[in-house]
């Protein structure tokens, strides 16, 4: 088998955070097969070099050969008697990690931005890539049901999940912020596979099922949030022979790996107008900058001009200078967009161009209330001159300060209401963190001590939070506050209701335009200020707004009901 892929050199990880550490299961027979100058142990090695991993720990059978490629990283080689002591070397491993622990399948052919998805997220959280909508049923990609975004059930290989509707392609990720729940499990795990003995083929667990797939199924038991990361069309599968693995391996060389990974940069749940009207072009515009070099950070830079620039425009206050400032301000959410899918496609990540991309943002937006205000009164003035009695001046003097003050009064009531729904929104999602942190704190594995409780994969796991687009997650990222330990009792009410309606396209897109997000925000500040005036522009916001915020706090009060 040959794959010419080349190997870029390490990058750093994301500024402030600690490397990974790999646990690479080599513990069944394709994982020493050959691939080109090495085994397929080697290339998943090498190809962990390009991610920010600096520490790989290769398990393997005892007896067995291993050779792993030295990188640019710490490689450990282990022997192994079996699952038991797999799960044990993975809990030690995670107690002593001061980052995310990586556990991979030795027997892995995959695309490096397949492994990206996980392993280089800007988060670093507990996540498993996960391919969607295919059959679960296979020996070797266990079933899962994943619900907005997160692993809800996960089972073994010949065992059915209710609603199963992906597979796990063996690579998951567990957060710092998990690894005590991930040594725990892995323990208990243990001490269950020596009671139960072997079950399957080298000292695995049930139906065959080896150590990633019976921690996955452990940690959503235990109610830990597991991120679903899609491959989309790079491939990450798993081989049991030679000739199964070189025809993996031609399938790598079908994909444009580039061109997915840039299409990948694209987030898929944002609102309609950033779906059709921004992302349908915006690839060509993050191309352009990587090729230019510029950072992320630069292309902030350039959306807050142009946003500045259309405020400008705006402030003057005649019809050709309000359709410039729309365009301009088209163009700089624009920009607005490419440079967060630039952040993902170069994986040029840090915690200084988040904080700037979230706080230009609402500068941006409330320079153009500022500019649209000011040209109202400017236009105001101008149209009430004229006449030269003093009455006639009086009046049209009064006239014009009523104008003036009732425009900055819609004005400052468009900005409160965005930042009252902002601090909401804020406010929500921190107590949701909190809350789940306590559970998390306190969350074990019930049941799963040597020979006692029910058996090691459940069929159920607890429900994940609103989908994008849900009541209450303006704005928000997929699934967000996932696997809290209450969440399955709100599957009947509102975010069961939820669900259902995401199975619609029509639905769907009418709960995420519905919350009023920043694109269809952008949009009709554009149009109504282009086609009437600041006037429109400010009345409309506030109506929208306000059904938004009304949708919002009802959702998030019939969660809060049903705990």
């Amino acid at each position: 088998m040959r794959d010419s892929t080349p190997v870029p050199p390490s990058p750093p990880p994301p500024s402030g955070t600690s490397p990974t550490t790999a646990v690479i299961l080599a513990t069944t027979a394709a994982a020493s097969l050959r691939c080109g100058d090495g085994t397929l142990v080697d290339r998943l090695t090498a190809q962990l070099g390009t991610l920010p991993v600096r520490e790989v720990h290769v398990v393997g059978r005892s007896g067995a050969v291993i050779r792993a490629s030295d990188g640019t990283h710490l490689i450990g080689s282990h022997g192994s008697a079996g699952l038991a002591d797999d799960l044990r070397r993975i809990a030690r491993v995670a107690r002593e990690a001061t980052g995310p622990v990586a556990v991979l399948a030795g027997d892995l052919v995959a695309h490096t931005e397949s492994l990206a998805v996980l392993l280089d997220h800007p988060a670093r959280g507990t996540g498993a890539v996960v391919a969607v909508e295919e059959d679960g049923d296979g020996p070797l990609h266990p079933p899962v049901r994943v619900e907005d975004g997160r692993v809800v059930a996960a089972g073994l290989p010949g065992r059915r999940v209710a609603g199963a509707n992906g597979t796990f392609r063996g690579v998951l990720q567990v957060g710092d912020g998990d690894l005590a729940s991930l040594a725990e499990v892995a323990e208990e795990l243990a001490a269950r596979a020596e009671a139960e003995g072997p079950g399957g083929p080298s000292g695995s667990g049930p139906g065959g099922a080896g150590a990633g797939e019976l921690l996955l199924a452990g940690l959503v038991r235990s109610g830990v949030a597991v991120r679903a990361a899609g491959p989309g069309r790079l491939h990450c599968d798993r081989v049991a022979g030679r000739i199964a693995a070189e025809a993996a391996v031609r399938r790598l060389t079908e994909v444009d790996e580039d061109r997915a990974r840039l299409e990948a940069a694209v987030k898929g749940d944002d609102g309609f107008f950033t779906t059709y009207f921004v992302s349908s072009w915006s690839p060509h515009l993050v191309r352009l900058a990587a090729g230019l070099r510029l950072t992320p950070n630069a292309v902030t830079g350039f959306s807050v001009g142009l946003a500045a620039l259309s405020a400008v425009w705006f402030s003057a206050g005649t019809r050709e200078a309000r359709v410039a400032g729309a365009v301009l301000l088209y163009l700089s959410f624009v920009l607005d967009c490419v440079d967060g899918q630039l952040a993902r496609y170069t994986r040029a990540f840090s915690p200084l161009g988040s904080w700037l991309d979230a706080t230009f943002d609402r500068v941006k937006e409330y320079a153009v209330y500022a500019g649209l205000a000011a040209g109202y009164a400017a236009g105001t003035a101008v149209s009430t001159l004229g006449g030269t009695a003093e009455g006639t001046v009086a009046a049209g003097g009064a006239a014009r300060a009523a104008a003036v003050r009732d425009i900055w009064t819609l004005a400052v009531a468009a900005l409160v209401l965005q930042v009252l729904r902002h601090m909401v929104d804020s406010a929500y999602s921190g107590a949701r963190a909190d809350a789940a942190a306590r559970a998390a704190a306190g969350r074990a594995l019930p049941g799963v001590r040597a020979g006692t409780g029910p058996p090691l994969v459940p069929a159920q796991a607890p429900a994940p939070g609103p989908p994008s687009g849900a009541p209450g997650d303006e704005d928000a990222d997929t699934g967000r506050g996932a696997g809290r330990p209450d969440a399955g009792r709100e599957a009947g009410g509102v975010a069961g209701l939820s669900r259902r309606l995401e199975r619609d396209a029509f639905a769907r897109w009418l709960k995420r335009a519905i919350v009023l997000p920043i694109g269809e925000r952008m949009a009709l500040i554009a149009v109504t200020a282009a086609v009437f005036d600041a006037r429109v522009t400010f009345l409309s916001l506030l109506a929208w707004g306000g059904l938004a915020t009304l949708y919002m706090l009802g959702g998030r009060m019939g969660r809060s009901m049903a705990r």
